[in-house]
């Protein structure tokens, strides 16, 4: 019988800690972004939207690849990183938790703004009649409102991680214990023929899958992917 090795297991660790911690670093980052979109009548909500929704549309191996000319060491923010003690980022975890911030931003973003637009702006004025602050209507009306979005938010944001191939491997190469995520531990069998351990860890991602969407279903009680 075909069990996991150590370097699956590792693989597997890596995946989940880079999962959680762009997933945290999303909603953070995308809630502003989210909000901005949802309320904002500049004209620069179109380009900005653009540039959120650019990774559903663009092959990952073009952001991969376009990330990693901008964090190389020759360029201004390879230098910045590295002179503000960050060091250099590509083929380093710190490299794959930006590349994949970027990939997934959308999954984060589009959910918490479609969130923010059903909250509607009714409950928000009801709230600042009654002399609440800008930052009191946001955190006591907005946000607890708009929290079927941020669980949708959360889910797809880790979801979409754990399955990414193409960026991080193009920012991230394929050093194990490092770099090697379980994607790429899947393309590393194939190639060597294991397809045994291949079948093990698809599987798992095969069911990882199917047990986020049916929790997403499960979150969504009317059957609406926000």
């Amino acid at each position: 019988m075909v069990t996991l090795s150590p370097e699956d297991w590792s693989a597997i660790a890596l995946t989940l800690q880079l999962a959680s911690l762009t997933t945290a670093a999303l909603l953070l980052l995308g809630t502003p972004i989210a909000w901005w979109l949802a309320h904002t009548r500049s004209r620069w909500r179109a380009p900005v939207g653009a540039v959120v929704a650019l990774p559903l549309v663009l092959p990952p191996t073009v952001i991969g690849f376009y990330l990693l000319v901008a964090l190389g060491p020759e360029s201004p923010l390879g230098r910045l990183t590295e002179a503000i003690g960050l060091g250099r980022l590509p083929f380093s975890f710190g490299g794959l938790l930006v590349g994949s911030i970027i990939y997934s931003l959308p999954f984060a973003v589009q959910p918490l703004q479609r969130a923010f637009e059903s909250v509607g702006q009714r409950p928000l004025e009801a709230a600042a009649s009654l002399g609440a602050a800008p930052l009191d209507r946001f955190f006591s009306v907005a946000l607890p409102l708009a929290r079927p979005g941020f669980i949708t938010a959360a889910v797809l944001s880790f979801a979409h991680t754990v399955g990414e191939f193409g960026v991080v491997l193009m920012i991230g190469g394929n050093i194990a214990g490092k770099t090697r995520v379980v994607s790429v531990q899947i393309y590393d069998h194939v190639e060597a023929m294991q397809y045994d351990h291949a079948h093990w860890l698809s599987a798992g991602m095969l069911g990882f899958a199917f047990v986020v969407l049916v929790l997403l279903h499960w979150l969504q009680p009317r059957g609406r992917l926000q």
